[in-house]
């Protein structure tokens, strides 16, 4: 049966992805020097910089998440064409989105009792994300149904690693990841959280070290420990506004594994409202 995918466009998905397997892609609302914005695909490189210019220069920036009937509306573009959907959210444990998709998806059911939407809490974000959607594609162009993907996907989800390393204490801070007092003195240390996603979904901080190198290094040490070089998914480099700082990760990487797919993107603004400029992940499928 034909079905289609769609994900969360904070997953930072690779737009030669999103073309090549026709991936849709579910909007989210941010802000930009005031103005409110829909980020609808993937951002250039420009906006990004922008973004992040406007955070290092003070603008406030917001996220608004879409509402189940914005799902709703979404989802029956594709249910009216008889057309099935696996939708990829962003971790139930940064966000709602699964929680509204899955209500929209529940509103339908009755309407289209023939058609599913099965949306998948990733328990992941950013390109934790693009790695599923690119396994949920290649599993549909390999023949699996809608409920044999859906299943593969959840338990890989189990294994998908993020290492994250911050620059900017103070958008942890406004998030309650740290207090004022640690976000005020690591500032001025330049400390750099280590930080990654755990089991439920949420960020957890793992270590702290101080200065770019320093971190990165450890970001690095922590794709060595958990990376199965025996699986062939990509590896997803993300930054936001700091391509050097991700440069040095990339390197780093490629001299111990030097066949590694590496796709690189910027961080999208609905994650980058969080977490400020400077901030590099690693996103992968571990063991």
């Amino acid at each position: 049966m034909k079905y289609q995918i769609l994900a969360d466009v904070s997953g930072d998905i690779s737009p030669a992805v999103i073309k090549e397997y026709g991936i849709g892609l579910l909007p989210m609302e941010y802000t930009l020097q005031g103005e409110n914005r829909v980020c609808v695909e993937m951002e250039s490189r420009e906006t990004l910089k922008a973004f992040y210019d406007g955070q290092r220069a003070g603008d406030l920036t917001q996220t608004t998440q879409i509402t189940p009937n914005q799902y709703e509306e979404i989802f029956e573009s594709y249910l009216k064409e008889g057309v099935p959907l696996i939708c990829l959210c962003l971790s139930s444990g940064l966000s709602s989105t699964f929680q509204s998709a899955s209500l929209a998806a529940e509103e339908l059911r009755e309407k289209y009792p023939d058609t599913p939407v099965v949306p998948v809490d990733t328990l992941a974000a950013t390109g934790g994300i693009g790695v599923l959607t690119e396994r949920a594609a290649r599993n549909r162009e390999q023949g699996m149904s809608l409920e044999e993907n859906v299943q593969d996907l959840k338990d890989a989800a189990a294994h998908i690693q993020h290492q994250f390393m911050v620059q900017d204490l103070m958008y942890l801070r406004r998030g309650g990841r740290v207090s004022t007092a640690e976000a005020v003195l690591g500032s001025a240390l330049s400390v750099r959280p280590i930080m990654q996603i755990d089991p439920q979904g949420k960020l957890v901080v793992i270590d702290k070290k101080r200065g770019n190198k320093q971190a990165v290094k450890a970001v690095v040490d922590e794709f060595e420990k958990h990376y199965d070089e025996h699986l062939s998914d990509p590896v997803y480099i993300i930054d936001a506004d700091a391509s050097e700082t991700a440069d040095m990760a990339e390197q780093a990487i490629r001299e111990k594994h030097p066949v590694i797919v590496i796709r690189r993107m910027g961080l999208s603004p609905i994650i980058g409202a969080h977490t400020g400029p400077g901030m590099i992940a690693v996103c992968y499928e571990g063991k």
